[in-house]
């Protein structure tokens, strides 16, 4: 089960955290993954990573701000492996704010990523998916669901991803393109490390228990279970699911309140 025999997968954001996870679980599914990220380094890991696991993957170096330079990975993508079957929007960044402290510059940056760069991947994509039907999976959060401290900006584009999510999965059922959301708690992975470095330092353990008891199961997500969520959704044992957002968040929305 849960197999992605020679589905062609494109990942955005593959070379950490969440998107490292999905890049190597997937390929060690089967799928012919290819990693779209800025961070070569990041994504050299992810690629040895893989192939510690006796699986293979492909890097392409791509800033997904700019939409000329998505369309022509995109294509080249397609052009090599023949189709593109699953997209995986995983690509996004992250802010700590209010109205009033989001700077301009940050709010428009979140944007440029977070919402104008999964549309660049989408519409890039979306003409090569609807050949033979495919799978959209966006990563979204539970900023969009729940009121959050201080994630303003951050709140608002995972809100839009939400819109992006429906939008898709109702305009494109009619080609066999299944479009789904996972929004996620916190999960472990490097920006969390950074974040507490940078903010509270000397106090690292101990924000990093306050902020994992935050979820009433105790503590954070690892990324490779976000990584196995991802996997069905974009399996074929998940072929009658579509248009849903799936929080896995150790219980935050229903038992928080």
């Amino acid at each position: 089960m849960f197999r992605l025999d020679n589905k062609v997968t494109v990942i955005t954001g593959g070379g950490s955290g969440i998107g490292r996870a999905i890049s190597t679980v997937f390929a060690q599914q089967g799928a012919k993954v290819y990693i779209l990220d800025v961070d070569e380094k990041g994504a050299g890991e992810t690629l040895a990573d893989i192939s510690s696991e006796g699986a293979e993957a492909a890097f392409k170096k791509c800033d997904i701000t700019s939409a000329t330079e998505v369309e022509e990975i995109i294509n080249t993508i397609a052009a090599e492996a023949g189709s593109i079957n699953i997209l995986v929007n995983n690509a996004g960044i992250a802010h700590v704010g209010n109205l009033e402290n989001t700077s301009t510059e940050a709010f428009e940056r979140l944007l440029n990523v977070n919402v104008k760069g999964m549309h660049h991947v989408l519409l890039a994509a979306i003409q090569h998916l609807k050949k033979q039907g495919g799978v959209v999976l966006n990563m979204a959060s539970i900023a969009a669901s729940v009121g959050l401290a201080d994630r303003f900006g951050y709140s608002v584009t995972k809100a839009a991803v939400n819109g992006i999510t429906l939008s898709i999965a109702k305009d494109y059922l009619s080609y066999g393109i299944r479009c789904n959301s996972i929004s996620p708690a916190r999960v472990h992975t490097p920006f969390v490390d950074g974040f507490i470095s940078k903010n509270y330092p000397g106090r690292e353990k101990e924000m990093f228990d306050k902020l994992s008891a935050t979820q009433p199961i105790g503590r954070m997500a690892k990324p490779v279970e976000i990584a196995w969520l991802a996997l069905y959704l974009c399996s074929d044992e998940a072929s009658f699911i579509t248009g849903c957002d799936y929080p896995i968040d150790g219980g935050f929305i229903t038992l928080n309140s």
